[in-house]
């Protein structure tokens, strides 16, 4: 069994007005790699694009989530997203934030180089990141669980 696992990282539910001293206390207490739950397509508001420059240039890991149960972060549809891209944060398409934490958490307890860290993250391991969601999908909370499982048996045969 692989226990390899790092613990310091955590998931940052992004709010407007969210005091940017909460990524530089992170930096500051060590941690190897936060998980920011955006809004939206996966965005946070331009006064904490410093203090997510600041962590990954001290070599922080910082991944984009959305926190909707159905959809992607999208970092190039706005200006928002590309210039989150620019300093350096990594979008994990529809992956839950829950689930990026704890993939997070063992890909930094196998390696930290940067460039290994962003493949592992990138590549779905069971299903993790999915290459398309059904139309209707979020349906699923409505009712719609039979379209949603044909979906599913379709896609993972």
């Amino acid at each position: 069994i692989d226990t390899a696992y790092d613990d310091r990282v955590t998931i940052l539910y992004y709010y407007p007005g969210m005091d940017p001293d909460l990524v530089d206390a992170l930096v500051e207490k060590g941690y190897h790699g936060i998980v920011i739950a955006g809004t939206g397509l996966g965005h946070v508001n331009t006064p904490l694009y410093p203090a997510l420059d600041r962590a990954i240039k001290a070599g922080v890991h910082v991944v984009m989530t959305v926190q909707t149960l159905w959809g992607y972060a999208q970092m190039y549809v706005y200006d928002t997203g590309r210039d989150l891209l620019d300093i350096g944060v990594v979008p994990l398409d529809n992956m839950l934030p829950e689930t990026a934490l704890m993939k997070l958490g063992w890909v930094l307890g196998h390696t930290r180089d940067h460039d290994e860290v962003l493949t592992m993250m990138r590549k779905t391991i069971n299903h993790e990141i999915t290459p398309r969601e059904p139309h209707n999908g979020y349906l699923i909370l409505q009712g719609g669980l039979p379209e949603v499982e044909s979906w599913i048996t379709s896609q993972w045969k």
